[in-house]
């Protein structure tokens, strides 16, 4: 299984009343299940995989990690309705600079050129370059460094140019 099938597997049960999905490839099996109504504390979603060697260890742990405190994998709208949100393309590990140490690629207050990198995110050990999609100020930043985040999270809010 890779992502892009795990990713339209959440899909699939985000719009049904499913509660639990267990699908098996061969030797591969994902297990989702959603939380449990009025279960506030508990993350969205657990997924849990058995057989998938070919998954790098930190992605299958991102997989069965709770999303912080259990909220949703998108923040709450923000007040500025002008903002061109950027969302991840995919579950991984944000990153704001190409390795440690180096400075971020864009911070709170920076002019962004459409097309211009402001952040990487891993996922099965693929760094993936997230691109502005406008021209514009970077005037909200969601997620932190190293922090894992889901499809279609909130990652930066650009004001266009």
């Amino acid at each position: 299984m890779n992502l892009d099938h795990i990713k339209e597997l959440l899909e699939l049960i985000a719009d049904t009343d499913v509660t639990e999905l267990e699908v098996q490839d061969g030797d591969e099996k994902i297990r989702i299940r959603r939380k449990a109504a009025g279960a506030d504390d508990a993350p969205p979603y657990v997924v849990v995989t058995s057989g998938m060697a070919s998954v790098a260890p930190s992605y299958q742990d991102a997989l069965q990690a709770p999303t912080p405190g259990g909220a949703a994998a998108e923040p709450a709208a923000p007040a500025d309705d002008d903002l061109v949100m950027v969302k991840s393309p995919m579950v991984g590990t944000f990153y704001e600079s190409a390795s440690p140490g180096s400075p971020a690629f864009v911070d709170i207050g920076d002019t962004v050129e459409k097309g211009e990198t402001l952040c990487i995110i891993e996922a099965m050990k693929l760094m993936n370059e997230i691109e502005a999609e406008v021209s514009g100020v970077v005037a909200k930043r969601f997620v932190a460094n190293g922090e894992p985040i889901e499809y279609g999270q909130a990652l930066f809010g650009i004001r266009p140019a």
